[in-house]
């Protein structure tokens, strides 16, 4: 019998539901309204931009740290957009996406046996991140319906052991957008325990009815002790070029950066080079991109209204939580299998991004960043669904 050589600290790490929900919707030929990536392309200009950067011979390694242009257009829209000023030399690292930034940033900073608060449900990498690298999960639930945190409960969470609070805003699976209170409550007991924060800010440019973004990095006192993570694959409807970045202080970027060097090296060469340029239309681009958003969120919501499940309305990101009807006893998880199969609908159960509190078992995660077609489709096959 060959023995089990898997370390220790993996075995309590499953499958992604992500992976598991979009096996199924393949096996039951079902509408996906589950994974969380656009079904159409972004702009054609970006598309022709690349393959004009690879025509070029823009098709080597790239510096590990990122391209300069890049990191250069990061820092100008960070000072632009927040007023935050940004070294590009050494405090912006180029990473083979959000999830990339997530796992140097854990792996270069966590010792064994520090606490990590995150608040629930969260982006199920957090949580593996953390256990990969010897960290102790804490949890601090966003309750329904405007998920919202108990400020005692985040106060009570720290101890003596806590190195981090991870936040992530506009919020993957809510649509929450962190006020401006919230965040400055979150500074305050960073800076009363001397703690890092963790701000993943992939949908900063996706926000809907006068909702805000505010990065906790611009607060007072805040911009030495966050590590702010992003990508370009949601602004421009580009997941699978798998660009995005780390921006944090000098000494905080150098730890990042040694991980980083052993784990991508470096990134998708003339990807970089086509997002470098996309910066500089953004101004032009998001209008357009948030009205198409928008619409999408606000199609979804009106076909939603004729079915059994109720929607809380995301003020950003591209996710919509909606409420399993009460008079239903399946939990999330045996309520999406039940979907999928027999309705062909695939949706995610989120009790997977829950650490403590059972609020998941009684809702599912939509994604609406899909064409209206699918959108219709899927809301068709959910209306089916009778109690």
């Amino acid at each position: 019998m060959i023995s089990d050589f898997s370390a220790n600290r993996i075995k309590v790490m499953g499958t992604s539901i992500f992976s598991t929900m979009s096996r199924l919707a393949f096996e039951n030929k079902a509408i996906n309204l589950g994974q969380g990536y656009p079904d159409f392309d972004g702009p054609q200009w970006l598309i022709d931009e690349a393959y004009k950067c690879m025509k070029e011979g823009k098709n080597q390694y790239a510096p590990t740290q990122g391209i300069l242009s890049l990191r250069k257009a990061i820092s100008e829209m960070q000072k632009k957009y927040y007023a935050l000023e940004w070294n590009p030399d050494n405090e912006i690292t180029i990473t083979a996406g959000a999830t990339e930034s997530l796992y140097s940033t854990f792996q270069a900073l966590i010792n064994e046996g520090d606490e990590v608060i995150m608040f629930e449900p969260f982006y199920d990498s957090y949580q593996a991140d953390v256990v990969l690298a010897g960290g102790i999960l804490k949890y601090v639930t966003l309750k329904k319906p405007d998920f919202n945190f108990d400020i005692n409960e985040l106060e009570q969470a720290i101890s003596d052991k806590t190195k981090f609070i991870v936040i992530n805003t506009p919020h993957n699976p809510t649509g929450k957008v962190y006020s401006i209170d919230e965040l400055k409550f979150i500074s305050h007991l960073a800076i009363k325990h001397n703690l890092l924060v963790v701000s993943d800010e992939v949908y900063e440019f996706l926000t809907f009815d006068n909702a805000k973004h505010i990065p906790i990095a611009s607060l007072p006192g805040m911009k030495d002790r966050t590590i702010t993570i992003s990508s370009a694959g949601k602004t421009f409807s580009m997941t699978g070029w798998k660009i995005g970045w780390a921006i944090a202080s000098e000494q905080l970027t150098d730890a990042i950066r040694k991980v980083h060097q052993w784990t991508t090296f470096a990134v998708n060469t003339p990807g970089q080079h086509a997002i470098a340029y996309a910066f500089t239309k953004l101004n032009e681009y998001l209008p357009g991109f948030r009205n198409e958003y928008l619409e999408r969120r606000n199609l979804l919501l009106n076909e939603l209204r004729t079915t059994s499940f109720n929607a809380h309305i995301p003020e950003g990101s591209y996710f919509m939580m909606v409420d399993i009807p009460e008079l239903v006893k399946l939990n999330d998880e045996k309520i999406a299998i039940e979907l999928v199969k027999n309705y062909k609908i695939a949706t995610i159960p989120p009790s997977v991004f829950y650490g403590k509190s059972d609020e998941g078992k009684k809702m599912l995660r939509l994604c609406f960043a899909k064409s209206n077609e699918t959108l219709i489709a899927g809301a068709e096959n959910l209306r089916k669904f009778k109690i």
